[in-house]
C-alpha cells in the first residue's frame, strides 16, 4: 500500500508535511476490521462485542419486591398514617420461592427483597414502618400505591437488544449478559502486535551501563499501551543499528502478526536502521507530521503485514502511539468510540507553542483546570508518568495565557 501526502507526493520527498489527520487516516487504513470469534462469558472481559446480543428473558422476569417488608393491598393499609392498622400475616415469601399464593383480602404477606410479588398486592410496606410482626403485624404508615415494586420487564424486555455491537465488555456489560442468560459472546479477535525497539545504545534493564548506553524502555511502554488498547503484544528483543539483523528479526516473526510497531530509527540521522531497511523494500514510506513531539513517522506494509514506525524518544513514541496507533487498533476491534475522551480545561499558567505544529503537552487536569507537567522535551519520561492528560495546542496558536481554555485528551495510568 502506498501512502501519499495530500497533494499526491510521497511524504518526505519535497511534498508538504502531512497533517495529523492525514497520517491518522493512513494508519487507520492499514488495519481492517478484525474477524469475529466466540468466547465464553468468563473470558470476555475487556473484549469488544462483534454483534448485537438480544435478551432471551425480561429483567426483572417477574414482579418482585424492592424491599424487605409486607406485601399488601394499599386500600387496606393506606390510612395507617392516621391510625395504625393490624393485619394477619398469611404467608412468608423469601427470595427464590416459586409457589406464591395470591394475597387474600384482609391479610398481608411478609416478603423479602427480590421475592415474587403475590397476585393482589399493589404495595410493599417496608419493615421499618411496622412492628415486624410474624403472625400479626402492626402497620404504622404506608407509602403510596405501587411503591417498592419492581415490575417485570421494567429494566429490559425479552427480545430487546441487551448489548449492542461495538460495546466494550466491562463489569456492568458482563453482568447484564449473565442476567439475560448468555453463556458465550461473539467478539472481535484481539490484534496480535509485534513491538520492536532499535538502537545500538540500548541495554536491557538491570544490566551494567557503559558510557553512552541507556536502558531500553520503549518496548515495555508500547507493549503496555497495546494491551490497554485491547491488543495482544509480543515484545521482540531490541536490535542494534544493523539493517540485515533488523530485517531478519522482523521477518522471523511477521507471519503470526496483525501489526508491527517499531520505535527508533526513523529520523534524519546517518544510522536510521528502520528507515534504511524498510525503504529498500519500497512498501513503507517515511516523512514528517506537523506535530510535536512525534514529527518523524512511517507507515506501510512488510510482507503484507501493516507496519507503523514511531520515533525513538519515549515521549514521542507514547504520544505517537496515542495519536495514531491506539485509535486504529480500537477501530479494528470494532469500538463504536475508538478515541480517548476529551474535555475542555483552563490553563493554570501561560504556555508557548511553535507555529505550524500541533503540540501534545503533558498535563495534569483536575477540577476543570490543567497544569503543564514538565517541559516539551520528548525525553522527559518521568514527567509523562505524572501526567493524566495531553494538552492539545492547535498549529496556529503560539501563545496562551493563564486561564485560557484548551482541549485535553484524558489518558490512563497516570501517577502523581
Amino acid at each position: 500500500m502506498t501512502l501519499t501526502a495530500a497533494a499526491g507526493r510521497r511524504i518526505g520527498e519535497d511534498g508538504p508535511v502531512r497533517t495529523v489527520e492525514e497520517h491518522q487516516a493512513a494508519v487507520t487504513a492499514l488495519l481492517p476490521l478484525l474477524p469475529e470469534e466466540t468466547v465464553p462469558l468468563t473470558a470476555a472481559h475487556g473484549r469488544v462485542l462483534a454483534r448485537d446480543v438480544v435478551a432471551a428473558v425480561a429483567l426483572p422476569g417477574f414482579d418482585n419486591s424492592a424491599m424487605d417488608g409486607y406485601a399488601a393491598r394499599w386500600a387496606e393499609v393506606g390510612g395507617a398514617a392516621r391510625q395504625a392498622v393490624r393485619l394477619p400475616v398469611a404467608e412468608d415469601i423469601p427470595a427464590g420461592r416459586t409457589d406464591v399464593v395470591p394475597l387474600a383480602p384482609g391479610t398481608v404477606h411478609r416478603i423479602m427483597t427480590g421475592a415474587p410479588l403475590p397476585p393482589g398486592a399493589d404495595v410493599v410496606v417496608p419493615v421499618e414502618l411496622t412492628d415486624a410482626g410474624t403472625d400479626v403485624v402492626e402497620i404504622r404508615d404506608s407509602p403510596a400505591a405501587g411503591t417498592h415494586l419492581r415490575r417485570a420487564g421494567e429494566d429490559i424486555a425479552a427480545g430487546d437488544v441487551a448489548l449492542a455491537a461495538g460495546s466494550a465488555l466491562g463489569a456492568a456489560q458482563l453482568g447484564l449478559a449473565a442476567a439475560v442468560g448468555v453463556t458465550e459472546l461473539p467478539v472481535r479477535r484481539q490484534p496480535r502486535v509485534l513491538v520492536l525497539s532499535t538502537g545500538s545504545e540500548l541495554v536491557a534493564p538491570g544490566e551494567p551501563l557503559a558510557p553512552g548506553q541507556i536502558y531500553e524502555s520503549n518496548s515495555l511502554l508500547l507493549a503496555a499501551a497495546v494491551e490497554e488498547a485491547g491488543g495482544l503484544p509480543r515484545r521482540l528483543h531490541f536490535v542494534p543499528d544493523d539493517v540485515e539483523q533488523f530485517l531478519a528479526t522482523v521477518r522471523a516473526e511477521l507471519a503470526t502478526a496483525d501489526l508491527l510497531v517499531t520505535s527508533g530509527g526513523v529520523s534524519a540521522g546517518a544510522y536510521e536502521v528502520v528507515k534504511d531497511a524498510f525503504r529498500a523494500l519500497g512498501t513503507v514510506e517515511f516523512g514528517k507530521v506537523a506535530m510535536q513531539p512525534g514529527g518523524p513517522q512511517g507507515a506501510g506494509t512488510v510482507d503484507g503485514v501493516p507496519v507503523v514506525t514511531l520515533p525513538g524518544n519515549p515521549v514521542s513514541a507514547f504520544v505517537s502511539f496515542e495519536v495514531f496507533v491506539r485509535p486504529a487498533l480500537r477501530r479494528a476491534l470494532g469500538h463504536t468510540s475508538p478515541d480517548r475522551l476529551r474535555a475542555p480545561a483552563r490553563l493554570t499558567g501561560p504556555l508557548r507553542s511553535p507555529a505550524g505544529r500541533r503540540q501534545f503537552l503533558r498535563g495534569y487536569v483536575e477540577g476543570g483546570e490543567v497544569s503543564q507537567v514538565g517541559g516539551p522535551g520528548s525525553h522527559l519520561v518521568a514527567h509523562l508518568a505524572r501526567a493524566n492528560c495531553l494538552v492539545v495546542v492547535p498549529e496556529d496558536v503560539t501563545e496562551l495565557a493563564a486561564g485560557a481554555e484548551v482541549d485535553v485528551v484524558l489518558i490512563e495510568g497516570a501517577l502523581r
